[in-house]
């Protein structure tokens, strides 16, 4: 019985199979207008060839069943339930015809699968290239650059100082990279060279071995950030300050001078934590808006595990073109860390600043200005029992201006005077005069024709353009008695700077 297998399945494939393979043989002879057509043609088709497999092996089983003579009733009877397409009496198909009939039914099938395989395949690629070009699409990758061509005269207590000469210097280089995964929660890193060519505190140190350029690559920003509402926008890791990144822009002349407190070394620009923002009103040209974060207080260069937190904030407001901002700051500066027993306390006091800034922009002018009180701001880690000199207070502020002469030119002067030790070093005072006139050919290129002169009197100072004043820097809070300050240098020191700065952004 086993034996008429073979010869039923290619009977049965004939009289079933002959009209639905030609069907299918004439359904994938036409084109399909895109990959997920071709793939919902192959499933349809590989469809049909199951059900009539299925069929077969309903038929097959008829044929051998244990009684011979029922088998080829139940045969007789199915083959008699199809009629032909002609409508007359059904035909006996020869053995060579249903055997041809099943070998057609096979390579259909074949080749069925093999298309249905290869449009799965070309639909995987093409979702593999959307995904590529979506996570491009929400990935933005940008750069600026502050290079300045300058000639520096500086005088110490007269004398010429090593930094005197020309040359062109890489002040500042960023480099970042944004993701968005969602319209709220998204992630960025941005990577700071900081005065490649030398140490912050000595422009043109002698020893040029010890100050390769590269040496000051920073992790300036690495955050996520969540935003859950207008007024609510959470960063966790390193990120901008509240208020030195609002001063910054009201001013708009970065890449010539750094601001009021970054300059001088009494905030800092990013630090690691938890930042909050967001916006309370904004509908035209009114705002509300603020500025939190919880910090380690050591900068974004310290990114230290302390026993205490230090807070910034801000709060800042714009109407018809006026805006003006207040704030503040409290904390150990980095300073309370665990100590090993018997080696004292790391910190003795709390840094603390207050700050106020205001002003008009419009099309045409902008003009603005800052102020800033501290106590203790370099004084947290002095201890009292040794240095009776441990308190100290500090103020300053600045005002600028600019005036747009056209698109592309516009004028702008500064100011700045700093009084760092008010209670140590009362003769101690910075003054800083900054004017130029900037050109800006293309929508992300500045270039400034820029004057600048500093002046140091009354002892020394450490800021943005290196060591200002008499011979030694100005330590007042290493003497232990009233009387240490008539051991300060009092000499006066002068830094005149003219040169070319760029700002070059991408």
């Amino acid at each position: 019985m086993d034996l008429l297998k073979p010869f039923a399945l290619a009977l049965l494939a004939s009289t079933a199979l002959a009209p639905g393979a030609a069907a299918a043989s004439g359904q994938t002879a036409k084109p399909s207008p895109s990959l997920q057509a071709q793939l919902q043609q192959a499933q349809a088709q590989m469809a049909r060839m199951q059900a009539q497999i299925d069929a077969l092996e309903k038929r097959l089983t008829a044929l051998t069943a244990p009684n011979a003579a029922d088998a080829a009733q139940v045969a007789q009877t199915q083959t008699q339930a199809q009629p032909t397409p002609g409508g007359g009496a059904p035909e006996t198909p020869t053995l060579a015809s249903t055997a041809e009939t099943a070998r057609h039914a096979d390579a259909t099938a074949a080749q069925a699968l093999a298309s249905a395989e290869k449009a799965q395949g070309a639909i995987a690629l093409t979702q593999r290239a959307v995904a590529a070009t979506k996570w491009a699409a929400n990935t933005s990758i940008s750069g600026e650059m502050f290079l300045n061509l300058s000639n520096i005269t500086q005088h110490t207590a007269g004398a010429n100082n090593a930094a005197n000469g020309v040359g062109v210097n890489l002040k500042r280089a960023f480099i970042g990279v944004n993701h968005r995964f969602t319209s709220k929660v998204s992630a960025a890193i941005l990577l700071d060279a900081d005065n490649v060519t030398g140490q912050p505190t000595a422009v043109n140190p002698p020893n040029s071995s010890a100050n390769l350029v590269g040496k000051g690559i920073y992790v300036r920003n690495a955050y996520a950030e969540v935003k859950l509402h207008p007024a609510l926008t959470i960063r966790l890791g390193a990120a901008e300050m509240p208020w030195i990144s609002y001063a910054e822009a009201a001013e708009n002349q970065r890449h010539v001078e750094r601001s009021l407190l970054e300059r001088i070394g009494y905030g800092n620009p990013a630090d690691w934590g938890v930042h909050l923002s967001g916006d309370f009103l904004r509908q035209g040209t009114t705002s509300l808006s603020y500025g939190l974060a919880v910090v380690n207080g050591g900068g974004y260069r310290q990114a230290r595990v302390t026993k205490s937190v230090d807070v910034e904030a801000r709060l800042s407001g714009t109407w018809n073109g006026f805006y003006a901002a207040a704030g503040g700051y409290y904390g150990k500066r980095g300073n309370d860390i665990e100590t090993l027993a018997g080696n004292g306390a790391s910190s003795f006091r709390t840094a603390s600043r207050i700050d106020f800034m205001g002003g008009y922009k419009s099309s045409v002018i902008g003009i603005g200005g800052e102020y800033f009180y501290a106590r203790d701001w370099n004084n947290v880690a002095v201890n009292p029992a040794v240095n009776a000199l441990s308190q100290d207070t500090a103020s300053g502020w600045s005002a600028f201006g600019h005036y747009n002469l056209s698109r592309q030119w516009r004028a702008f002067l500064r100011y700045d005077q700093v009084h760092p030790n008010r209670m140590t070093v009362r003769d101690l005072q910075d003054d800083l005069f900054i004017g130029g006139l900037q050109f800006s050919p293309l929508k992300y290129v500045d270039l400034a024709l820029v004057y600048k002169r500093e002046t140091v009197n009354g002892g020394s100072l450490a800021t943005s353009n290196g060591v200002i004043g008499c011979g030694g820097t100005a330590t007042p809070n290493f003497f232990a008695t009233v009387a240490g300050p008539s051991a300060l240098c009092k000499g006066n020191g002068t830094y005149d700077e003219v040169g070319l700065f760029t700002a070059i952004r991408f």
